[in-house]
């Protein structure tokens, strides 16, 4: 299960995910990246210190959210990576593309 909550704070969107990110419930996070991306944000900083386990789904709505933003000239940050999630994201070099 996945819960996640979103936090605007001037110009920077702040997306906390909690939980499990993957097949079964990426679906609903690219509802809330689309919007995210459809209404402009361009400072977006994940916050994933709750993230317990994330799979090839859930990368794929993280890689997606950084890739729109940038092409819109915006920036994607994450913070509080740690456990399952840092070493996938280690695994794919995903720390080397993201500001932490």
């Amino acid at each position: 299960m996945t819960n996640y909550s979103r936090t605007d704070s001037g110009d920077e969107t702040i997306l906390r995910i909690e939980g499990t990110l993957d097949a079964a419930t990426a679906p609903d996070l690219r509802g809330v990246v689309d919007t995210i991306v459809d209404e402009g944000r361009l400072l977006i900083t994940l916050e994933l210190s709750s993230l317990r386990l994330i799979d090839s789904s859930g990368v794929g709505v993280i890689v997606s959210l950084f890739k729109r933003v940038r092409a819109n000239g915006g920036q994607v940050r994450i913070v509080g990576l740690r456990d399952q999630p840092r070493a996938i994201f280690r695994l794919l070099r995903l720390d080397r593309v993201f500001p932490t």
